[in-house]
């Protein structure tokens, strides 16, 4: 327990002077300007991004948003529309996005809603609407709040983080990350799978599951049915009972997230099937969970506070009226094997 004490005026140490972007600028090594573009978020090299915003922690750097606000008459506050926040990837994502608002002088106002109910997206589209906002990030992992969005008007900029079965290609991070497990599992030799799904109204999901069956395709192997599952392991348990329960063969599954193949491991398990001997599991997002279990997941990372950076970047140059920047590699995550997978012991079954 902390305590709190009053002291006398004597005892207050005398107040030290704001560190500036100057002082930023010197202690990181780069100059003036690059530590500016770097708060009103403007893409900087890998390096140099990582020296700065070492320094803006070491110095503990406010930007002065208040007299920036009072100079251009314009709001430094960002309504963000989020869902699920007890999930990692979302929590994540809008972690990344709130940090580098805050380094760029702006305040994230966050208002959650349930993605799988219309009545909650707009209720939460109406409440953001009513605030005086600089610019509106929106992350909309369903169809139903890409069509309230869709259906309204807005007076500020709105940058929607969502994705549709077009971007079912090369290049999409969902699509990508789960082409990679796929090629993975393909090159252990697996010809036979199992494929525990996200749920169907998630781009993301659909993504996942495309990215999948299209590698499958192209290697000439039939995909399996999916099992949908709640991204949760008690739907990927459920969904991995129901495809045992369908008495097909199989020697390697893809689960859509980390979390429903932990699940699957589980019922696997419960069925008398040992990971990786008899079956292969390998998931996508790269939990912190996934490097503990046992045994230790197989995954492809979605760099997920880097997406929410993205996408405030993305948000900044709309309100700047700047062009928008492209997503870089940096966002793409690479396979971390581990022992859920290894080579079909029987390639019969």
């Amino acid at each position: 327990m902390t305590e709190v004490r009053a002291e006398g005026p004597d005892s207050v140490p005398p107040r030290q002077k704001a560190p500036t972007i100057y002082d930023v600028a010197r202690l990181a090594g780069v100059s003036h300007q690059t530590v500016s573009r770097h708060i009103k978020g403007h893409r900087i090299s890998d390096q140099s991004r990582e020296r700065v915003e070492k320094a803006i922690d070491d110095l503990d750097f406010q930007p002065n948003s208040a007299a920036r606000s009072l100079a251009t008459r314009s709001s430094r506050r960002i309504g963000a529309l989020a869902y699920e926040m007890t999930q990692l990837g979302p929590m994540t994502t809008l972690s990344g996005a709130a940090s580098l608002a805050r380094e760029a002088g702006f305040v994230l106002d966050i208002v959650t809603m349930n993605p799988v109910d219309p009545t909650s997206a707009r209720a939460a589209i109406d409440l953001v609407k009513q605030n005086d906002l600089a610019g509106i990030l929106a992350f909309t992992p369903t169809d139903d709040v890409r069509l309230e969005l869709e259906s309204t008007r807005f007076r500020v900029p709105v940058y929607v983080e969502h994705e549709v079965d077009d971007d079912a290609h090369r290049g999409n991070l969902n699509y990508d990350a789960a082409a990679v497990v796929a090629e993975h599992l393909l090159g252990l030799g697996h010809r036979s799978f199992a494929h525990v799904a996200g749920p169907g109204n998630w781009p993301s999901s659909r993504l996942r599951a495309a990215g999948f069956a299209d590698t499958l395709r192209a290697a000439g192997v039939t995909p399996p049915q999916a099992e949908e599952g709640d991204w949760n392991p008690a739907s990927g348990f459920d969904a991995m009972t129901r495809i045992l329960r369908r008495g097909e063969r199989f020697t390697a599954v893809f689960a859509a997230n980390d979390q429903m193949a932990i699940g699957a491991i589980a019922a696997l398990a419960g069925a008398g099937l040992r990971v990786p001997d008899d079956v292969s599991v390998a998931g996508i997002d790269d939990i912190a969970e996934a490097a503990f279990v046992s045994p230790t997941l197989t995954t492809v990372p979605m760099r997920f506070a880097g997406q929410g950076r993205f996408a405030f970047r993305r948000l900044l140059a709309m309100i700047n009226g700047e062009t928008l920047p492209e997503l870089g590699d940096e966002l793409r995550g690479t396979l971390v094997v581990r022992q859920s997978t290894g080579a079909p012991a029987d390639a019969s079954r």
